[in-house]
């Protein structure tokens, strides 16, 4: 006979099999800026940072196939949104609502395999203080955060990334010179020791960044700056 206690003992073993696997995540940084919000990865083969609407950005780590999965819901959702709708009401809270029901119904359902993956949503507003940005998780919670925002796979490299960047000054700063002050946080997210430089970590890898304007002038928003 299968009891609440079996359950629970049981998402807790699909917890910790996530958990292990979004360990080995490359870290994700993304702030607020004048200029709109810059994003910062690392990335071996596939692309990690993308446009799926207008003003809003997506990022993962975890596993590739369920991450351009879950970006591909996404970007459909948002699209048959602002059709149906319209284009103002394409929020990243609405999105986000969207896609946390499939995450939760995956991770709670033991006849499916949970989606190793761990998002980050980022939408543009009219001032560094408006932008919003969502980090999605395995089990379809989220949590909202303001001007700087983050995914790493461990409590470690949490707690080190949390810390620097609350001491991070973005005040007029441009969208470059933020990528150069957010490597070595990256660093640390990877190496907490803080021995090894981003560079070093990064040698045999291919650095992405993104900026997603704010007042673009063209007809694109959306600009990768890196990679």
């Amino acid at each position: 006979m299968f009891t609440p206690y079996d359950w629970q003992e049981g998402i807790g073993h699909r917890a910790q099999y996530v958990e292990s696997r979004l360990a080995t995540g490359t870290p994700v940084l993304a702030v607020s800026l004048d200029a709109g919000i810059v994003a910062l990865t690392v990335r071996r083969q596939a692309r990690k940072l993308f446009e799926i609407y207008d003003r809003l950005v997506y990022s993962a780590i975890g596993q590739q196939s369920d991450a351009e999965t879950l970006r591909v819901a996404a970007i459909d959702f948002a699209h048959q949104e602002g059709y149906q709708r319209s284009e103002a009401d394409v929020t990243i809270q609405r999105v986000v609502m969207a896609m946390s029901q499939p995450l939760k119904r995956a991770f709670a359902d033991f006849n499916t395999v949970p989606f190793v993956v761990r998002s980050l949503f980022a939408e543009v507003g009219d001032s560094p203080a408006e932008d919003q940005y969502y980090l999605l998780d395995y089990d379809g919670d989220f949590m909202i955060r303001r001007q700087v925002a983050y995914l790493v796979g461990s409590e470690d490299a949490a707690t080190a990334v949390k810390e620097r960047l609350a001491s991070l000054d973005l005040t007029g700063i441009t969208p470059k010179a933020a990528i150069e002050a957010l490597k070595p946080i990256w660093a640390v997210a990877v190496d907490p020791s803080g021995e090894k430089s981003f560079d070093a970590l990064t040698a045999h890898l291919t650095p992405e960044a993104g900026l997603m304007l704010r007042n673009p002038t063209g007809e694109h928003r959306f600009r990768l700056l890196l990679g």
